[in-house]
């Protein structure tokens, strides 16, 4: 018997978890993958970047659901998924991270009495007032399997009532496509072609940033006194920028463009695709970022990594990783970034069971779980 499994992406980040899933469904004979894209990201041109650069096929269904606030986007993906669910009639689906889309596909199959499998659970900031915080907290609550990432989230979980018996430490399915895809990483040079051309940059001598949190990007004050405190650093160490859509609306709203324009070593790029990001990532000296999944990534690769955040759900990262919090204070920022400059930063190790072989394992369980339910 073949059981199908519903995978949901929704934004970026889904997709490099939710690719070595389905492809290590693919290998088994007894799952079936169908991928369903909420369109909760809306730059159509990284998602098609996305599916072509890590070989995902295109959705099944895409249901174009687009950009709104919170409980807008929530609530019309919930209205859209509904219909598809009682179409496609799964036998499980499967959810990945914090997003929107994470917990509106879990909460109406959970109501509909189909189960919900979600991977990447039990990570915690204990910061509430961080949406994806209440998404991470509610899909697990409402999970029937749940997958972590490293061991101690599985307290985190315990903590709050769920049953041990349903959650399983399988390891990162996000290193698991870093692994993948390292030796196609696109070279910094063919990135930043023009830049290191005329020696502005070498490779290895720069620092690369990415900014796109509500709480660093939205307030004029914070974002311009992050900018101007990275502009300063910039003098020191190229800084490469690829600016995430919503950043650059605000630096355009803010007038904050010219920062860049009057500082050669402060080098703004247009979003990048995965691969191009990887290569940059690699390369670096040193990352600046407020990305849950970068922090990962970093210590995966080594590289050290500043992270402009007063929290982290990932804590792995900085008791095990290449991970330091800085939070929004730009002193601090500058002299972690001096530390980092002159002891190389920290060394880090990469975590147990961020091998490569994460998402195998839970293709393995998903397979005995449906097994051991159709013989019940």
């Amino acid at each position: 018997m073949v059981h199908t499994v519903l995978c949901v992406v929704g934004a970026r980040p889904n997709f490099m978890k939710v690719a070595p899933i389905i492809k290590a469904i693919k290998a088994t004979d007894t799952l079936q993958a169908k991928l369903i894209h909420t369109g909760q990201h809306y730059d159509q041109k990284m998602k098609h970047t996305f599916f072509d650069q890590l070989g995902i096929v295109e959705p099944d269904i895409d249901l174009e659901v687009g950009s709104g606030s919170h409980a807008q986007q929530t609530a019309e993906i919930m209205k859209r998924f509904e219909p598809v669910l009682d179409e496609e009639n799964p036998d499980v689906i499967l959810v990945v991270g914090d997003v929107n889309s994470t917990i509106a596909c879990a909460l109406v199959a959970a109501k509909k009495g189909v189960p919900v499998i979600h991977v990447e659970a039990g990570l915690r900031s204990y910061d509430r007032e961080m949406p994806e915080e209440i998404n991470r907290v509610l899909t697990d609550q409402i999970s029937d399997l749940l997958f972590t990432t490293e061991s101690h989230a599985q307290n985190n979980l315990a903590r709050e009532g769920i049953d041990t018996g349903r959650v399983y430490f399988v390891g990162n399915v996000m290193i698991d496509t870093l692994l993948g895809q390292l030796e196609k990483a696109v070279s910094p040079r063919q990135t930043l072609k023009g830049h290191m051309d005329d020696k502005q940059i070498e490779e290895g001598n720069y620092a690369l940033l990415t900014l796109h949190r509500p709480s660093n990007v939205d307030d004029e004050k914070i974002l311009k006194k992050l900018l101007q405190a990275l502009t300063d650093i910039s003098r020191t160490i190229p800084i490469v920028f690829p600016v995430h859509p919503r950043t650059a609306s605000f630096i355009e709203r803010y007038d904050l463009d010219a920062l860049f324009s009057a500082n050669e070593n402060f080098i703004r790029l247009e979003p990048q695709g995965y691969l191009e990001m990887l290569g940059l990532m690699s390369k670096a000296r040193i990352v600046f970022t407020d990305s849950g999944g970068i922090q990962e990534e970093t210590t995966a690769l080594g590289v050290p990594c500043i992270t402009i955040r007063e929290n982290t759900e990932r804590p792995i990262t900085l008791t095990e990783g290449t991970n330091t919090l800085v939070g929004t204070d730009t002193e601090k920022l500058r002299a972690v970034f001096d530390e980092t400059i002159a002891t190389g930063g920290k060394a880090g190790k990469v975590p147990e069971k961020w091998d490569g072989a994460a998402a195998e394992r839970i293709v393995s369980i998903i397979s005995d779980w449906l097994a051991a339910r159709a013989r019940a």
